[in-house]
């Protein structure tokens, strides 16, 4: 195989479209905070552990991947050798473990590497088949902005902040699953979308989002102005899709509402 054919199927093997959101997410935290150096290692420390994670589902999944028939998938259709991924893999958990430590000390590398890549790698692990396929969504989006802002010098992150990312996390949890009911189903994966199902889902996670976009118009102290209420009027817009829509749509929506979120965050704080 090619370089290019190399890195091509290790960016598709990642979950590129989440990567990708997870470290936008931690710029715009970081942005306007930490000097240009402390940015820079935070946002590259989040990259790093969601290429750990991403490259460890794929690696776990592969065999039932194949079964599946999932052609979008480079290790499942043999386009991408295993040993490969393994040593992407490796080599990016080195430098997670390397880059959340320089970023915020030893406090850092523990919230980073231990609750945020440790609750992804569990989730891949086998959580995600339980009735807590939630809870590492939770604590893992939850964490995240408290890492950023040590990472920062913005210190302990308010109470709100970690529950705007914790209802993110379990939000977007529970659109991303959406498209697979059925095949998980078939795997014996019962994880929480998979027990209060489609319908379920689809209630409970625009829900989530919604609640986390007017707890950053409520909590923050020093008032409301009018644009967190446009924000929310945005939000409760971009939960239709998310509860109707069908495919990737739901979770494309629910990336927008976090990024929504990101923003008014980084306005509010």
């Amino acid at each position: 195989m090619s370089t290019l054919g190399t890195v091509r199927g290790l960016a598709l093997a990642c979950h590129p479209l989440p990567t990708a959101a997870v470290t936008v997410f931690a710029l715009l935290l970081a942005l306007g905070a930490g000097g240009a150096v402390e940015v820079v290692v935070v946002v590259a420390a989040v990259l790093a552990g969601q290429l750990v994670i991403g490259w460890d589902n794929d690696l776990r999944d592969a065999a039932r991947d194949r079964a599946a028939g999932r052609t979008d998938k480079p290790l499942a259709r043999g386009a991408l050798r295993p040993r490969i991924v393994r040593a992407a893999r490796g080599l990016a958990l080195l430098l997670v473990v390397v880059l959340s430590l320089w970023s915020g000390g030893w406090l850092g590398l523990a919230l980073h590497v231990g609750l945020v890549v440790g609750s992804g790698l569990a989730y891949n692990a086998g959580v995600k088949a339980t009735i807590w396929s939630w809870l590492p969504y939770a604590v893992a989006f939850g964490t995240l902005p408290a890492f950023v802002w040590l990472s920062v010098g913005r210190g302990a992150a308010p109470w709100w902040v970690v529950t705007v990312g914790a209802l993110l996390g379990v939000g977007a949890h529970l659109l991303n699953v959406l498209p697979d009911l059925e095949d998980d189903a078939r795997d014996g994966i019962r994880g929480l979308p998979h027990r209060i199902g489609s319908r379920g889902s689809r209630a409970l996670a625009p829900l989530l989002l919604v609640t986390g976009t007017a707890l950053l118009a409520l909590a923050p102290p020093g008032g409301t102005p009018l644009w967190s209420w446009v924000a929310v009027g945005v939000a409760v817009l971009l939960a239709v899709p998310a509860a109707t829509a069908r495919g990737k749509v739901p979770f494309q929506a629910a990336i927008g509402i976090a990024l929504l979120n990101v923003i008014v965050l980084t306005l509010r704080t």
